[in-house]
C-alpha cells in the first residue's frame, strides 16, 4: 500500500516553528540532524512537519521565502590571522543554529563588495555580515530595511544596523592607564590615516586617558599612517629623533607594534627598559614574538559568535532590532611594557 504524504509549498519553516512551540533556530537544527536538540522538541517538529506538510527541500521555495539557511560573512581581507578566531566564533554559532557561512574577499573594494552581495540580492543567502565595509550610511540604510545584515568590527558612524565590536575607546584608555601605571608620562601613539572608526575609537581613548592623569596632549607624539608593519618601524624613527622621545608608545594594532618593536630593537633600544611599546588585538604574533608584545587582546570568537547569533535572532523574529554591541576587551601584560626610567 502506498501512503501519499500532501506537501503544502507555501508552509513556511517559521509556520513549522509556531505549531512546534519552539523557535526557528531549533527547527532549522533539527533539520540539519544536530545533537543539540532534545528528543522531545526533535518529535514536536517532526510532528508539525507532517501535520503541515512542510517540505525542507524545494529550493525554489527556499529561495522565495529567504530560508537558505546560508550566511555570507564579507572579509576586507585575509592576510591578517585577526579574523580567523572571529571566522571560528561565526562558523559555530552557525552550525549550533542550523545554519552554514560563506566566506568571501572584498579587497577593501566597494564594486567587489557590492557584488559579493548579490548573493543576498538573489537570495541565495538569508543574510550577511560585513567585517569592514566600504558602504556608506545611506547604502546600509537601504541593505537594511530590505535584507538581514551586521557589521562585525568595525562601526559606520550614522549606520542604525546590527553591529558587534570590541569597546575600542575602553580597550586604548586601559593600554594607556596601564601605562601611565608603569611611571610613564611621555606615551606617544602610532595610529593611521584611514578611515576606521576603531583607529578613531583607539585615539580618543588614548587622549581621554592622558586628560584624566593631567598629562600633556602633544600633537608631535601622535603619528599617522597606514596599517603596515613598516608604518610602525617609520614611527619609531620618527618618535626617537624628537627632541624628547616619548618613554613608551601605544599603538592602535599588534602589527604596528611588532614594526616598532623590530626597529627599536635594531637600533640598539632595549624594548621594555629604553621605550615601552603597546599594541592591540592580541593577534598570535604578540604572543610568539621577542619580547612578547603587551596588548589589549580583542574576544574575537565571541565577535564572531555574537555576530552570528544576534543576526539569526533577527531572522527569526519578525521585529528586527538593530543596535551597538560592544563586547569586553583585557589587557596582556608581556615583556615590551617595563617601568619608565627617571
Amino acid at each position: 500500500m502506498l501512503f501519499h504524504i500532501k506537501i503544502d509549498m507555501n508552509v513556511t519553516i517559521k509556520d513549522v516553528a509556531k505549531a512546534a512551540g519552539v523557535s526557528v533556530a531549533t527547527v532549522s537544527r533539527v533539520l540539519n540532524n544536530s545533537a543539540t536538540v532534545s528528543a522531545s522538541a526533535t518529535e514536536q517538529v517532526n510532528n508539525a512537519i507532517k501535520e503541515l506538510g512542510y517540505s525542507p527541500n524545494f529550493l525554489g521555495r527556499n529561495l522565495r521565502k529567504c530560508e537558505t539557511n546560508v550566511i555570507l560573512a564579507v572579509l576586507p581581507s585575509t592576510e591578517h590571522s585577526f579574523y580567523n578566531d572571529i571566522i571560528r566564533g561565526m562558523q559555530v554559532a552557525a552550525s549550533e543554529n542550523g545554519y552554514d557561512i560563506i566566506l568571501s574577499t572584498s579587497n577593501s573594494n566597494y564594486n567587489i563588495e557590492m557584488r559579493m552581495l548579490n548573493m543576498l540580492f538573489n537570495r541565495t543567502v538569508d543574510a550577511a555580515i560585513l567585517l569592514g565595509t566600504q558602504l556608506d550610511v545611506a547604502k546600509l540604510k537601504e541593505l537594511n530595511d530590505k535584507y538581514y545584515i551586521a557589521l562585525c568590527c568595525e562601526r559606520v558612524e550614522g549606520a542604525n544596523v546590527l553591529t558587534i565590536t570590541v569597546d575600542d575607546e575602553g580597550g586604548a584608555h586601559a593600554a594607556v592607564e596601564n601605562l601611565i601605571n608603569y611611571g610613564h608620562k611621555k606615551i606617544a601613539m602610532i595610529s593611521t590615516t584611514g578611515s576606521a572608526l576603531s583607529s578613531f575609537d583607539r585615539e580618543s581613548g588614548y587622549i581621554r586617558a592622558l586628560r584624566e592623569y593631567d598629562l600633556k596632549y602633544d600633537e608631535n607624539y601622535i603619528y599617522h599612517g597606514t596599517y603596515d608593519y613598516e608604518n610602525g618601524e617609520k614611527a619609531l624613527d620618527y618618535f626617537m629623533s624628537l627632541p624628547e622621545p616619548p618613554t613608551a608608545i601605544f599603538c592602535i594594532s599588534d602589527l604596528l607594534a611588532a614594526g616598532a618593536v623590530k626597529a627599536a630593537i635594531s637600533r640598539g633600544y632595549k624594548v621594555g627598559e629604553d621605550i615601552s611599546i603597546c599594541g592591540f588585538d592580541n593577534i598570535q604574533l604578540s604572543g610568539i614574538y621577542t619580547p612578547g608584545i603587551t596588548t589589549v587582546a580583542q574576544p574575537c570568537y565571541e565577535i564572531g559568535k555574537t555576530a552570528v547569533n544576534e543576526l539569526i535572532y533577527n531572522i527569526s523574529h519578525s521585529h528586527k532590532y538593530s543596535k551597538h554591541i560592544k563586547l569586553a576587551y583585557k589587557v596582556i601584560h608581556r615583556e615590551s611594557v617595563g617601568k619608565a626610567k627617571n
